[in-house]
């Protein structure tokens, strides 16, 4: 069965806003990564900047819901409001993910096809045709 939560995209200031979401809702981080932390990619430039913000970060707030988020890099510009945050679905097996995502981007963008990552989970990125973010993942490393 398929997990939804919501993913948050900010222009530099995630760490800052974790926090705050930490204070409020308690907890703390299952993981925060920076981008000095990632391997190096092919065509993927990092400033001195972009290196201390945050990759991904995790925040339980319940049982069922995770907060999750990322700082984007200048390489792909700012966040625009109003489109800084995605909808991200956690899967319990790669057939279910590829199901998912083939059957929500059907007429959508693809930013990201379904493929292995260096962090250990199978993931995908598309807008879909109503210009919905989504993330589908599914964590092959338990």
């Amino acid at each position: 069965m398929a997990k939804v939560n919501v993913y948050l995209t900010f222009n530099g200031n995630c760490e800052e806003a974790f926090e705050f979401y930490r204070s409020v809702f308690g907890g703390e981080f299952e993981w925060m990564g920076k981008f000095e932390d990632m391997p190096p990619q092919d065509g993927v430039v990092l400033t001195q900047e972009d290196t201390k913000r945050v990759m991904h970060v995790t925040l339980r707030i319940s049982e069922e819901t995770v907060l999750m988020g990322s700082d984007i890099t200048s390489q792909y510009g700012d966040v625009t409001v109003g489109n800084n945050f995605s909808i991200s679905v956690n899967t319990d097996s790669k057939e279910e993910a590829d199901a998912l995502f083939v059957a929500l981007s059907k007429d959508g963008a693809v930013i990201m096809p379904m493929e292995n990552t260096f962090w250990g989970a199978y993931f995908g990125m598309f807008t879909d045709k109503f210009g919905i973010n989504w993330m589908v993942n599914h964590d092959v490393q338990q």
